[in-house]
């Protein structure tokens, strides 16, 4: 299954070719690596040599932005509902990852029509994009994530986006120990979201291994679903694990107990300058 994200006006992928993605970002036009595109076509998008910045691997590993023409940060929107604040990082990223506004869109249709309260976990939740349209859905929202400054960033978010006053709690833990306690508390969700990085280290030097760490995991988060949940979301951008292995894992650990069956599936953006569609990492979607 291929879900795309074809709806935005401010993102765009123009092209893709030779290792990279020409992308309009706003009134922005960035080029950023791509491992995923293994082809070369021309660069006949007059774009290619009219990027505003241009971020270069290093072969000692990470890397720069060049050609640097663009403001400390800048925004876009999606839809009618949410607005990020954009900005180059470290390791090419902008703080948004636009192929995840399929996802938006399901989480938010799905709060707003369970027709009653809705309690929703968002786990890695990095700037908040999920947790921000299980918000505009009517959730309240558990967003949690190790780094404060991405924390600070989705909160930022929030306020663009106008959803400061909605019941989000803005959470920095470790994502495993924030589960532990959680379950010492009883709380339950009827929504459940993870992006669980490739490798990482927790606040105290916790190792995340996505191999080792993901599955046992999972099945201390599937404890904390309620006795009638709605969805659980599965993302991954581990290079070689494929979608239908996070359809197992979550079909095993939660089809016992509440049954249901996952999607998986890829989600893509198009591209304009050849129509087709640009692959953007697995995900997963549960539902009892």
């Amino acid at each position: 299954m291929l879900w795309i994200s074809d709806q935005w006006k401010d993102y765009e992928v123009l092209d893709a070719s030779d290792g990279e993605r020409l992308e309009r970002w706003g009134n922005y036009i960035l080029v950023r690596p791509d491992p995923q595109v293994i082809w070369s076509t021309p660069h006949s998008n007059p774009m290619w040599k009219r990027q505003d910045a241009r971020y270069i691997r290093s072969s000692t590993g990470g890397g720069h932005w060049s050609d640097h023409h663009l403001p400390e940060r800048w925004q876009i929107r999606y839809k009618d509902y949410l607005t990020f604040n954009v900005k180059p990082m470290n390791f090419k990223h902008t703080g948004v990852f636009p192929e995840q506004a399929a996802n938006w869109d399901f989480i938010r249709e799905k709060v707003a029509s369970a027709g009653r309260p809705v309690r929703v976990l968002n786990l890695f939740a990095y700037s908040g994009g999920a947790t921000l349209a299980a918000a505009a859905g009517g959730a309240e929202v558990y967003h949690v994530d190790a780094s404060k400054g991405m924390v600070a960033w989705a909160k930022e978010n929030a306020a663009a986006s106008g959803l400061a006053d909605r019941p989000i709690h803005w959470i920095v833990d470790d994502c495993g120990k924030f589960i532990q306690r959680e379950l010492r508390r009883g709380r339950k969700y009827d929504g459940i979201i993870m992006d669980p990085p490739s490798y990482g280290r927790g606040p105290s030097g916790e190792i995340w291994k996505m191999e080792t760490s993901f599955f046992p995991f999972l099945q201390q988060t599937a404890r904390l679903l309620s006795d009638d949940p709605l969805f659980v979301i599965i993302n991954s951008y581990t290079t070689g694990l494929a979608p239908s292995a996070v359809s197992y894992a979550a079909d095993v650990v939660f089809g016992p107990e509440h049954g249901g069956k996952t999607e998986a599936g890829e989600l893509g953006l198009p591209v304009k300058e050849s129509g087709l569609v640009l692959p953007c990492g697995a995900t997963g979607r549960w539902m009892p």
